[in-house]
């Protein structure tokens, strides 16, 4: 199998060269001035791509899911309760992870492929007049569904209850692909991973934590030692690690970030929804629907795609795979076999989609699927064509 072609999972995204050399580099000693000189920019880099003034950004050496970890054992204590929708493969996991850690959780279920309802939210907020739901957790991005939700709307609810819970957003898969406003939205706890919109290898979780978070944390009670943020908030004034820090990747996490604000901000949202709406037409040609049930939900960085009853999605995958060479996202949970995913974030381009657009064509048609060739193809083009008007002669005249 040839490992030069793209990948097309929602994680981990394809790495740019220039990327992958600022991650290999000689080692040098973590605890002189050298290393502050990487730490120093690659958090103050975050901080900018979260569109914050304010927040404190602590990087541990893990993933989104010891993001997730660090998040709730920092800023809560045994017993709090928390709200949360369940809405997807990834609320579910952080739902489990808060009930492992002994809080009481109040969940919202809603159908996979729905957005989080900010007008539930206002409800049970309204209703706990003793303020006892201390966080509201909301993923923004429900990568195994392809669904966003609306963050804005969200603090928009938690404010007209007049609560005070804080916000916790899962940005792993949007942050650094599809606009967020830590700031704006009001987010408490931002947590996202190295391995997605910032387009490194997997081993980094990244944290953007608002001043009343950071506050909450002196009072919180839930045990903690290698994700105590305290502890690294500390070594960083100092220009340190309170342990052995991943070097390597936070060079790369500080050249990742020069490299998005270099390409501007706007404009890296924008090349992310022209790539994704090009996939969704994609999609529409194929004759196929997506999980996400209506527009304003659909993701700019994964389209998660329903297959005809009766058959097996993991077919495709694991087909695209061995005759292709050409990796595809599988259907977790309840989309497990129901559905394949196409991850389209990080270093991609419209040619680059093309290619993955032809090989889900050819592995469908193999695997006597009713999809005519070219047909997703073309529809790609012709929203690609001229920056996505549709209508190159004009752009070229």
């Amino acid at each position: 199998m040839s490992n030069q072609n793209p990948i097309f999972i929602p994680g981990p995204t394809n790495i740019p060269e220039a990327l992958r050399k600022a991650v290999d580099m000689p080692t040098i000693d973590h605890r002189s001035p050298l290393f502050a000189e990487i730490l120093g920019p690659a958090l103050c880099g975050v901080k900018k791509v979260l569109k914050s003034e304010q927040a404190e950004v602590i990087v541990f050496p893990a993933t989104g899911t010891g993001g997730w970890e660090a998040a709730i054992s920092n800023a809560l204590s045994p017993g709090d309760k928390v709200l949360a929708t369940r809405n997807g493969m990834f609320s579910h996991r952080w739902i489990d992870m808060c009930r492992r850690h002994g809080l009481d959780v109040i969940v919202i279920p809603r159908e996979w492929g729905e957005g989080i309802p900010a007008d539930r939210i206002e409800e049970i907020l309204a209703a706990d007049g003793s303020h006892r739901i201390r966080a509201v957790l909301a993923t923004h991005n429900e990568t195994a569904t392809g669904v966003r939700s609306d963050i804005a709307a969200v603090r928009r609810a938690i404010d007209a209850a007049m609560h005070p819970a804080m916000l916790f957003v899962d940005g792993v898969s949007s942050i650094g692909s599809m606009d967020f406003r830590m700031d704006e939205w009001g987010v408490d706890i931002a947590v996202t991973g190295s391995q997605k919109g910032f387009m490194l290898p997997p081993g980094l979780a990244i944290l953007g934590i608002s001043p009343k978070a950071m506050q909450a944390m002196s009072e919180a009670g839930l045990p903690r030692t290698y994700f105590d943020i305290r502890d690294m908030a500390a070594a960083y004034a100092a220009g340190g690690f309170p342990y052995t820090p991943p070097v390597g990747l936070l060079n790369g996490l500080r050249s990742a970030t020069e490299m998005l604000l270099a390409e501007g901000l706007e404009n890296v949202f924008e090349r992310h929804h022209r790539i994704a709406e090009g996939i969704r037409r994609a999609v529409g040609a194929w004759g196929l629907q997506l999980c996400a049930m209506r527009p304003e939900l659909y993701s700019d960085t994964v389209s998660a795609i329903r297959v005809p009853d009766g058959f097996d999605a993991n077919r495709l995958v694991a087909h695209a795979l061995n005759a292709y060479g050409v990796s595809f996202g599988t259907g977790l949970g309840e989309l497990a076999g129901k559905a394949f995913r196409i991850g389209h974030l990080g270093s991609l381009t419209e040619t680059m989609a093309l290619s993955g657009i032809a090989a889900a064509e050819m592995v469908m048609a193999d695997l006597g699927l009713p999809v005519r060739l070219g047909s997703g193809v073309a529809a790609a083009q012709e929203h690609y064509l001229c920056g996505g008007t549709g209508n190159s002669r004009q752009k070229a005249a």
